[in-house]
């Protein structure tokens, strides 16, 4: 039946390939410590720290694809005001991610970490075919990188609470469209690094 609700069940986590994985981190940018956002951002930043350290310990790629954004020039300004311009401190990734140099780094000037980036030819390249997903906001940048990937090809796997909502909608309807919309197979961190992890 249309709009059944089992499209959780598309992707079968024991039939998943983990040498063909990277983990991919949407705009988890500074540190949100002290901020009016902490307590939305900071426990899926912590949640998204241990998936980061899991996947580097099995040489899974770990991709953070961060805002970069051109100020005078970028029509995304305009809706959501100056944030993650490029070279600032506010459009690097989190140091609650302890980032490293094995780590690979797109910069991104619209939702989706693929539009008019070399996100694509990076994962052909890693023969990553299966996304482990968080970051946010769930329902913009989150959403529309999830529907590149979808529209190309890859198995996609949304850590439900390794992602983050605080500009537009509500976080179970984010995960809840990705889901039914683009297969993506929604599940938690310890899900996530019983994955990784093997």
């Amino acid at each position: 039946m249309l709009g059944d609700e089992n499209n959780n069940d598309l992707i079968d986590l024991s039939t998943i390939d983990r040498a063909k994985c990277a983990l991919l981190v949407i705009d988890e940018l500074g540190d949100p410590t002290g901020t009016p956002l902490e307590a939305v951002l900071l426990p899926s930043m912590l949640q998204t720290a241990k998936l980061c350290e899991a996947a580097r310990a099995v040489d899974m790629p770990v991709i953070f694809t961060n805002d970069a954004h051109i100020p005078g020039v970028d029509r995304e300004l305009a809706l959501w005001g100056q944030h993650g311009i490029a070279g600032t401190p506010e459009a690097q990734t989190s140091p609650l991610l302890n980032p490293q140099p094995t780590d690979f780094v797109v910069e991104k000037r619209r939702y989706s970490g693929f539009f008019q980036t070399d996100l694509l030819l990076l994962l052909n390249e890693l023969g990553v075919d299966t996304l482990i997903c968080c970051g946010m906001d769930t329902n913009i940048c989150v959403k529309h990188t999830v529907a590149d990937a979808y529209f190309n090809n890859f198995n996609i796997i949304v850590v439900g609470d390794a992602t983050a909502t605080f500009l537009v909608g509500n976080q179970e309807e984010g995960l809840d469209y990705m889901k039914t919309c683009y297969a993506a197979k929604v599940i938690d961190t310890d899900e996530a690094l019983k994955l990784i992890e093997g």
